[in-house]
């Protein structure tokens, strides 16, 4: 093993090096991103770890004009693709990282190496991002079930703002769903707050309201 890595030029350790460091992070940000999806948050028991929050409210709050709707889906598509960004940059430098690291091993053209390694990479940035961008609205379908809903425990996946629309993470027939979601009060509701489902709008939109402890 030694010999071997002794034998290799300092750009080709420098990638190998780079690979392992790209893949840790990039395997610890997937199996949480699916834990995530697992819901930890939102089983049936109301256990919402260390999230807190208070407020109840009035349904006759909400504002339902649908003027803040489109705002607030606008605002929660931008924050999937700056979430995204992440994910997609660390499948970037792990593709290109362990892509050059094999290409440098077996060939005497570091250029040609370079520019294979680079492609990868710019590949697997695309994958991911669209992998990551349509989970949740392939999730999404079938809101006509979303009755089944009401009283579970649910996850804000992306910030409900204020008289405005989010997205929750909830088991709607028995299936964890990404689906759109405001305060029942028209409060805001920030990424990660445990809420309780109290109802639904136009079959389409939950209405939560954050649990109390």
């Amino acid at each position: 093993m030694l010999s071997w890595w002794t034998r290799l030029s300092s750009l080709n350790q420098g990638f190998f090096v780079a690979a392992i460091f790209f893949s840790t992070i990039f395997l610890w940000q997937f199996v949480s991103s699916f834990t995530a999806l697992a819901g930890d948050a939102i089983g049936g028991d109301g256990d919402a770890g260390d999230a807190s929050m208070d407020g109840d409210g009035d349904l006759a709050d909400a504002d339902l004009d649908g003027d803040d709707v489109g705002a607030a889906e606008q605002d929660a598509g931008l924050a999937t693709f700056r979430l995204l960004s992440i994910r997609s940059l660390l499948a970037f430098g792990t593709l290109f990282s362990w892509a050059g690291a094999l290409y440098l091993q077996n060939t005497p053209f570091a250029t040609l190496a370079l520019v294979r390694a680079l492609l990868w990479g710019l590949a697997g940035m695309v994958v991911v991002a669209f992998f990551f961008w349509a989970l949740p609205r392939l999730t999404e379908e079938g809101t006509a079930r979303l009755d089944t809903a009401i009283g579970q425990n649910a996850q804000v996946y992306l910030d409900i703002p204020e008289d405005g629309v989010g997205q929750v993470k909830v088991l709607v027939g028995g299936m964890v769903s990404f689906v759109k979601a405001r305060a029942s009060n028209g409060q805001r509701l920030s990424a990660g707050t445990v809420v309780r489902v109290v109802g639904t709008l136009d079959n389409s939109v939950l209405v939560v309201e954050p649990i109390e402890f």
